[in-house]
């Protein structure tokens, strides 16, 4: 098995959070997570407004990570589509739709965390944020 370095990760964080923001999906963010968290490196959260645009950008990330080289380790919530969890190992995709994203908080239960700094298109929501991970 080959290491990956944190710049690899890191930009396939970053294709992520592009192929989510490339479906609309709103309030997409990367979260540095690894110095709290032992199973991941990162985050990526998103927000789609159906079960319909859930799937959508899930697809559409899954599709860009694979084209990227990157295959997930698995993928779950695809009956109820109210979260889709696409599992990368070194990072997590989590594509919520609005009411299970604010219910699961997880901006806010790892808001100690630095944020991934994402093209402004991409991270489309202004939201005060703690230190920068560059």
């Amino acid at each position: 098995m080959t290491a990956v370095s944190r710049a690899d990760i890191e930009n396939l964080v970053r294709i992520a959070a592009r192929a989510a923001a490339d479906k609309k999906a709103t309030d997409v963010m990367a979260l540095y997570v690894a110095e709290t968290l032992v199973v991941t490196d990162y985050f990526v959260i998103a927000t789609g407004s159906s079960d319909r645009q859930v799937h959508a950008i899930a697809d559409s990330v899954e599709d860009a990570l694979r084209e990227a080289g990157a295959k997930p380790i698995g993928r779950e919530g695809e009956r109820e589509l109210k979260w889709v969890l696409l599992d990368y190992g070194d990072f997590v995709v989590h594509v919520f739709q609005a009411a299970e994203r604010e219910f699961y908080r997880l901006e806010k239960l790892w808001s100690d965390a630095p944020r991934l700094e994402l093209p402004a298109d991409v991270a489309n929501v202004a939201v005060s944020a703690p230190a920068e991970v560059s």
